[in-house]
């Protein structure tokens, strides 16, 4: 009979507050160790036992788990041994312990959605992505907390680097669960910054891949909805991610996650284009600095930067992405109401997805079709800066992560959003562009990331620039 342990909230055993500098801190990679379960010195088992150590030293604080399944774990890192014992691992990720979203199906574990209308629900099924995950013989140890049906009302997580702090959302539980070094990697989604924004805030390495590349299993009324990787490590990130696409495929009608097993070696970029979005008005002056800090950096080793003012696509390409917040809001809300409408009906809806819903009912058809012209005009004007360079650098969030409880202005007077600022998240999720987000910033000692974006289908060339910009560039602290 399997075990699982709900964890509840308690006392803090553990503090890690505000003294996060990112050219030192290290989280709990995997792929390095893998050589020593085919040698034999080490095991999965071990491994998982050494996340399961830090999980009992930090969970208390964080609060990034909603359940652990510790007697499956156990058995498949078991499995996993012996496989490597024989010397058959079944992928690079065999005996991988392993963190998914609870908003994502598994056949072991209830999945609650981050509500209390799903409270102990079990569906005895897995997603997609856990089902390849599983297949790869990636060890499935729990479900980490998400917000209320992956959107805005927070569940009880932290910040690993500040107790006070957000880890973002609504990622919240797989972010903070890697960057508190419990595990190696993690599943979560997005659809306005939910991979992104809480990647930064802890940071993780974290891949938000082109629209579409990987199945995002029962979650597919959303048009806009990107499963993502939270990984230590920009290797561990992209083999999660390959397995994922090898063993699951992409969404129905999408061609899938294009590139080898192997994560791209480093290359540096010719050219960047730097972009601003709206969030650069929300940003602190020290986030500001330090990332034009980074860009000095960049230019240093070679590399040019294009900005709005050297070329007009680049212009025309702002312009168009502003006001993407509200418009992911709109598309959002819209394709939602059916669900929220039945949700409402148990009495237990939040009041934040209440005012969404009631946004979303003043809608009509003709209103859902121009933000869908408009967001199809954002992304004719992405496809006109192809020419012009490999990809394209702005920040991942405004600054660190913000107090638990703090209120950002959503530009909507019906609600705030309350896991920190998605200003410069947004664009990138209606666009479907691949990003990956990089802990190259320190900023009053807590972590902030940047993104490297792409056109669509650079997935895999955008790992060789990340691990490029890893290998050469000194991270700023500020």
């Amino acid at each position: 009979m399997r075990r699982i342990i709900f964890l509840k909230n308690s006392l803090a055993t553990e503090t890690l507050n505000r003294n996060y500098d990112p050219a030192f801190y290290r989280m709990r990679t995997f792929l390095d160790v893998r050589d020593s379960f085919l040698e034999g010195s080490d095991s999965p088992r071990a491994y998982l036992e050494r996340c399961l150590e830090c999980i009992d030293s930090r969970e208390p604080q964080v609060k990034a788990w909603v359940v652990l399944n510790l007697e499956n774990a156990r058995q498949a890192a078991d499995e996993s041994g012996k496989r490597y014992r024989q010397g058959k691992p079944l992928s690079v990720i065999d005996g991988m312990p392993l963190g998914i979203k609870d908003v994502l199906q598994t056949r072991d574990m209830p999945t609650e959605l981050g509500s209390p209308i799903f409270k102990g629900r079990e569906t005895n099924l897995d997603t997609a992505s856990v089902n390849a995950l599983r297949l790869a013989g990636g060890v499935i140890l729990g479900k980490t907390v998400t917000t209320e049906f992956a959107f805005v009302k927070p569940g009880p997580t932290t910040n690993p680097f500040d107790p006070q702090a957000t880890p973002g959302g609504s990622s919240s539980g797989t972010s903070a669960a890697v960057g508190a070094g419990m595990i190696p990697a993690g599943l979560g989604n997005q659809v306005v910054g939910s991979v992104i924004r809480p990647a930064s805030y802890c940071g993780n390495f974290a891949i938000k891949p082109t629209i579409g590349a990987l199945h995002n299993g029962e979650g597919l009324s959303l048009s806009q909805l990107h499963l993502g990787v939270h990984a230590a490590s920009l290797p561990d990130m992209w083999a999660v991610a390959y397995q994922i696409a090898n063993r699951a495929g992409s969404d129905p009608g999408y061609p899938g996650l294009y590139g080898p097993e192997k994560i791209c070696d480093p290359q540096k970029p010719r050219r960047l284009i730097v972009l601003k979005t709206e969030g650069w008005d929300d940003c602190d002056e020290k986030t500001k600095g330090a990332f034009l800090e980074l860009l000095e950096s960049l230019k240093a080793q070679g590399v040019e930067l294009i900005h709005r003012s050297d070329d007009k696509s680049v212009e025309h390409f702002e312009t168009s992405i502003l006001g993407s917040v509200i418009l992911c809001r709109i598309i959002c809300s819209y394709e939602m109401r059916w669900l929220l409408r039945n949700y409402q009906a148990t009495g237990l809806l939040s009041e934040d997805l209440k005012h969404w819903l009631d946004l979303a009912e003043e809608m009509s058809l003709q209103d859902y079709r121009e933000a869908l012209q408009k967001r199809d005009e954002m992304r004719k004007a992405l496809q006109a800066l192809s020419p012009l360079a490999e990809g394209l650098i702005t920040l991942s969030s405004p600054g660190p992560a913000p107090s638990l409880g703090h209120l950002v202005d959503s530009g909507e007077p019906e609600f705030a959003y309350k896991t920190g600022n998605p200003s410069f998240n947004a664009a990138t999720s209606a666009l479907g562009l691949p990003c990956i987000t990089l802990p190259l910033l320190g900023i009053d000692g807590m972590p902030s990331g940047n993104q490297l974006m792409g056109q669509h289908h650079t997935d895999w060339n955008l790992t060789g620039y990340a691990s490029w910009m890893m290998q050469t560039l000194k991270p700023i602290v500020a």
